[in-house]
């Protein structure tokens, strides 16, 4: 537990098999009525006892916090946040789109299982693999409490929270429904994962991204990039200073990314499984190839080739065909 500026703590909350590497940063935010949690972690009692013993070590109990903010509803920041409410009566804050997403994600996941399974296989994943990549996330439904937020957000709003002031910044990208928290006065951005100051954060089109989530993302950096900043509080990592620097570097990521593509595509046309193979991948710091990845990896790895590739598309770079019900993709021919 960190006060990083008068009022706001950094919690550390610890993730499932990994302890503290990659620990998720939750914020708890004093107010006159009651304190402000922005994200609640995984849903183990590994991290419910890390939130509760830094919540002792600010002198508070779960009783007293009054609000909750999640960034965005991966399980890491919002798989904690129900069985919070069970013990502090909190009202939950999240994005509309993502409440609309609740039920098909972590309660009645059949549907998007199917169409998780449909886009891999149009996309070229082998039918050997298909079953593992379909339904490698399906074991962090037991890291999520689910919880219908009582707050909707669509973004403008301003969360007033003692002598705090909260515009409520929609980024989405990430996550369709990512928000992050800018107070503009004391020029402080609470980032969630749309902004890490090392990780590249993952985007990747997938059944609940929206057509271009990609396009999405790069709007949102601009937007963010509008903002007078001077501190950003992000959700992984540590806290950080240069955001003007940093989205310069997710920028260059990016067009790094979509080359990297084009010249794989130049060697021949392939499916977004196939181009996958193709380039190299960073996890927890560490580049690998595509074969050496966990499957959900994996997967993350096939869905965020094909956020790039779309777009490529869509900027006349690259075009696609059909070859027996699968997508096919290729450097479009100079007219």
């Amino acid at each position: 537990m960190n006060e990083v500026v008068p009022g706001i703590y950094q919690l550390k909350l610890p993730v499932p098999l990994l302890g503290d590497q990659l620990a998720v940063n939750a914020y708890l935010i004093k107010g006159d009525k009651g304190w402000l949690l922005v994200d609640s972690g995984w849903n183990t009692n590994q991290a419910f006892a890390a939130l509760g013993s830094q919540l002792r070590e600010v002198g508070i109990g779960f009783e007293d916090i009054s609000q909750i903010v999640i960034t965005h509803f991966h399980p890491d920041h919002y798989g904690l946040a129900g069985r919070v409410v069970e013990l502090s009566k909190a009202k939950v804050a999240l994005h509309q789109v993502e409440k609309a997403f609740i039920d098909s994600r972590y309660v009645n996941m059949d549907s998007l299982l199917n169409q998780t399974a449909d886009l891999l296989r149009a996309h070229g994943v082998p039918e050997p693999e298909l079953p593992r990549l379909q339904r490698a996330s399906v074991g962090v439904r037991q890291f999520v409490l689910p919880i219908s937020p009582e707050i909707t957000l669509h973004g403008g709003e301003v969360i007033h929270h003692g002598r705090f002031d909260f515009e409520v910044v929609w980024t989405p990208g990430h996550s369709p429904g990512h928000v992050c928290l800018y107070e503009r006065a004391k020029k402080i951005l609470l980032s969630g994962d749309h902004i890490l100051p090392n990780t590249f954060p993952n985007i990747g089109l997938h059944p609940q991204s929206g057509e271009d989530p990609l396009g999405n993302y790069l709007h949102s950096l601009a937007v963010v990039d509008g903002l007078d900043v001077d501190l950003v509080l992000p959700a992984h990592e540590h806290v950080f200073t240069a955001l003007k620097q940093r989205i310069k570097e997710l920028y260059q990521h990016h067009t790094e990314r979509k080359a990297a593509i084009i010249s794989t595509l130049r060697e021949g046309p392939g499916t977004a499984y196939q181009v996958s193979l193709q380039i190299p991948w960073i996890l927890n710091g560490v580049s690998m190839s595509f074969e050496d990845l966990p499957s959900l990896d994996k997967r993350l790895a096939v869905m965020s080739a094909l956020a790039h590739l779309e777009p490529l598309c869509a900027e006349g770079k690259a075009e696609t065909i059909r070859e027996n019900g699968t997508i096919v993709y290729s450097v479009r021919a100079i007219q």
